[in-house]
């Protein structure tokens, strides 16, 4: 019998845990493991099974040491040839600017360098600044959006999407659905252009506006979409319709992700369900849309259909997209790592043998 501390992984979060562990420790990670466990006398046969990675790696690694070239020896050397000021540059950047009396949000390279001569008396161009942050790894990138993500039932319903998942029947299926808004005033983004010139993309006057309500199989990830000039319940039930009419009857039960969005709940929703049995609604935590695997397939859409495209009629728009979607990547049929944080898996574990576990509303 398996002792306690034995724990039993299905092969789909073990390759997500090993995906992660590699994306997480790189080289340097690795490398720092590889080279303390030499020098407790452990040979790379050992260490290349301890640590998940080969023995190639290992020798690597060895040699790369002995040449002084790994990721931490790099830096050491680089760091001790910088000039000490640039730990007060770096230390300022980290900072707001408001916090150093500037009436703005972000820091120019100008800005650092008239706080670093009034604060420390450090005469540098803002050209020698730049080069400083860029040799820190420092780069001028788009900030993103962060949702709230602050549902208290966080971890409850991601539990119930996962162990449904897990737990799908020959006779089930679950989907994920949501909708797309779809804008004739493209969506403006990077291309390759000759040096010195900028694509222009021509705005429609007026814009016009579609929406698509799409679906994904979590067994097949076949995709599903209906459109319609407004999004409301009935376009939502038009998306059930299809699927309801697409599944054979031999799938007795279809569980559907969905978005706290109201047309979701709308009264003539919970009469649809009424009259079709075989639908269970699953509901995301509030203000998450990464759990929904989805979201990254209409992101491919935009990047592959509306993102500087020159279409002038809205018809033509939907068309190229109702076209793609079917082919449209962006998710490999896998869970996003959300639904195995530890907190998650730990509720999973806990409640997944419950009876009425699958059928709180």
């Amino acid at each position: 019998m398996p002792g306690k501390t034995v724990l039993q992984i299905n092969e789909q979060e073990q390759a997500f845990l090993l995906k992660s562990l590699r994306q997480a420790r790189r080289e340097c990670l690795l490398g720092m493991h590889i080279i303390l466990l030499l020098s407790r006398g452990y040979n790379p046969t050992e260490i290349s099974r301890y640590l998940v990675c080969s023995r190639t790696t290992v020798y690597r690694t060895i040699d790369a040491y002995k040449q002084g070239e790994l990721v931490w020896q790099l830096k050491e050397d680089k760091d001790q040839r910088r000039p000490s000021w640039v730990r007060g540059l770096l230390g300022l950047v980290k900072r707001a600017p408001r916090a150093c009396g500037w009436m703005r949000t972000r820091w120019s390279c100008a800005a650092l360098s008239l706080t670093l001569s009034a604060k420390l008396g450090i005469a540098v161009s803002r050209e020698t600044i730049r080069k400083e942050l860029h040799q820190s790894e420092y780069v001028w990138k788009r900030a993103k959006l962060k949702t709230r993500d602050d549902d208290p039932e966080r971890e409850y319903k991601l539990a119930r999407i996962r162990c449904v998942w897990e737990r799908l029947g020959a006779d089930q299926d679950l989907i994920f659905a949501d909708e797309l808004d779809i804008d004739l005033l493209a969506k403006v983004g990077a291309q390759w252009t000759p040096k010195g010139t900028q694509v222009e993309i021509p705005t429609p006057g007026k814009n016009q506006k579609r929406y698509l309500a799409g679906a994904v199989s979590a067994r097949t990830t076949d995709r599903l979409s209906v459109t319609g000039e407004r999004k409301n319940n009935f376009l939502f039930r038009a998306l059930m319709d299809k699927i309801d009419k697409d599944y054979p009857p031999e799938i007795t039960k279809i569980f559907v992700v969905l978005d706290n969005f109201r047309i979701h709940k709308a009264k003539a929703v919970e009469q649809w369900l009424k009259d079709h049995p075989r639908f269970e609604l699953l509901w995301l935590p509030r203000y998450c849309p990464k759990a929904n695997p989805i979201e990254r397939i209409f992101w491919d859409v935009h990047e592959r259909c509306t993102r500087n495209h020159t279409r002038k009629r809205i018809e033509h728009l939907v068309d190229d997209i109702e076209q793609y979607l079917p082919e449209s990547v962006g998710w490999n049929g896998y869970l996003p790592s959300i639904y195995y944080e530890p907190d998650v898996t730990d509720l999973v574990n806990r409640i997944s043998n419950s009876t009425s576990f699958y059928h709180v509303a």
